[in-house]
C-alpha cells in the first residue's frame, strides 16, 4: 500500500473544565469529549525520497512545520527512523480555530495512516505517546468515540456512545486563540464550573433525557462571548435540548433529538453564519475511506 485516504473527525466537549496548571504552562482539563461525523480528508501517499509535503487549497492552512499534520510525520519519522517520506493533501471541512480539533484531528490521521502505511504495527499508547508531542487533543483524536479526558488531556477513560442524536454546529465569522483563552482563564476567579460527574452518570446510564442538560464549559462561562450567547439562544428556540460552546470556542454545538429540528436549526442559521452543519456522533476518531 503505498496510498491511503482518511476522514479525520472533528470533535466537541460536552463538559470541558481547567483543574490546574503545570509549571511548564500546559493545563490540566477534565473533558468529556465526542466525536462527530464533521470530517477533513486526509489522503497520505508514501514517497521514495525524504521529506514531509503538505497540501491543502485552504489558504489559511500552513505547508510548513507549524502545521499539526507536518509535525505529526516529523515525529513519526523520527520515532521509527524509517526511510523514505510522505506527501499529505488535506481536504479542509472542519473550521479553523473553532474549538473542534481540527488541526489535532489532521494531525491523529497522519500519525495513524502512517503506521499502516509502513506496517509498523505501534500500540496504540505508543501512537497517542507521539501525538501529545503535537498536541494535547492528538491522543482522543486517535482514540475517538465517546471518552473523558483528564491530565492535559492524555489521559483517556473509553465511554459508553451517547443516544442517538443530532447535533448542531455553529460558528461565528472569527476564531478563538486556545492560547489567549487559557490565559484569560488563569487571570480571573472560577465562579461556576461544570459537573463532569453528573455528565458521567448520565452517558453511564444512557439517560438522554439528563445528557443535555450537564453539557457546560468553563471557557464559555469565563470569555463570554456575545455572539455565542446569541447563537445558544437561536439553537434552543429552534427546538435544541441544550447548546454549549465547544473547547476554547467559538463554535456553540446544539444537541437535538429530532433530526427535523436540528436540520431546520442548521437552516436558519447558515443565513447569517455560513459554518453551521448537522452531524452525529460517530465511535471513532480516524476512518479509513474505502476506494
Amino acid at each position: 500500500m503505498e496510498t491511503l485516504t482518511l476522514h479525520a473527525y472533528a470533535k466537541i466537549n460536552l463538559t470541558l473544565d481547567v483543574t490546574g496548571r503545570r509549571d511548564d504552562g500546559y493545563h490540566f482539563i477534565e473533558s468529556i469529549l465526542q466525536s462527530v461525523s464533521l470530517a477533513d480528508t486526509v489522503t497520505l501517499c508514501r514517497t521514495d525520497s525524504s521529506g514531509i509535503t503538505v497540501v491543502c487549497r485552504d489558504p489559511n492552512v500552513p505547508d510548513d512545520q507549524t502545521n499539526t499534520a507536518y509535525r505529526a510525520a516529523a515525529v513519526f519519522l523520527q520515532e521509527t527512523g524509517l526511510p523514505g517520506g510522505i506527501r499529505i493533501q488535506i481536504e479542509k471541512v472542519i473550521p479553523s480555530q473553532a474549538g473542534l480539533a481540527g488541526g489535532s484531528a489532521d494531525a491523529a490521521a497522519v500519525l495513524w495512516g502512517m503506521d499502516r502505511l509502513w506496517d509498523t504495527g505501534l500500540p496504540a499508547e505508543r501512537l497517542a505517546k507521539l501525538g501529545l508531542q503535537v498536541g494535547a487533543d492528538v491522543p482522543f483524536c486517535l482514540q475517538g468515540g465517546t471518552g473523558l479526558a483528564e491530565g492535559i488531556g492524555e489521559i483517556l477513560t473509553p465511554l459508553p456512545a451517547l443516544p442517538d442524536c443530532w447535533i448542531v454546529l455553529c460558528k461565528p465569522a472569527y476564531g478563538v486563540s486556545t492560547k489567549e483563552a487559557y490565559r484569560t482563564i488563569d487571570s480571573i476567579p472560577i465562579l461556576r464550573r461544570p459537573d463532569t460527574s453528573a455528565m458521567l452518570r448520565a452517558i453511564h446510564q444512557g439517560d438522554w433525557a439528563c445528557i443535555p442538560s450537564q453539557t457546560g464549559n468553563l471557557f464559555q462561562t469565563a470569555l463570554r462571548i456575545p455572539e455565542v450567547e446569541e447563537i445558544s439562544a437561536s439553537m434552543r428556540r429552534y427546538g435544541a435540548e441544550n447548546a454549549c460552546m465547544s473547547g476554547s470556542g467559538p463554535t456553540v454545538f446544539g444537541l437535538f433529538s429530532q433530526p427535523e429540528l436540528a436540520y431546520a436549526c442548521r437552516d436558519a442559521l447558515a443565513l447569517q453564519y455560513p459554518a453551521a452543519y448537522v452531524c452525529q456522533p460517530v465511535p471513532y476518531g480516524v476512518h479509513p475511506i474505502e476506494k
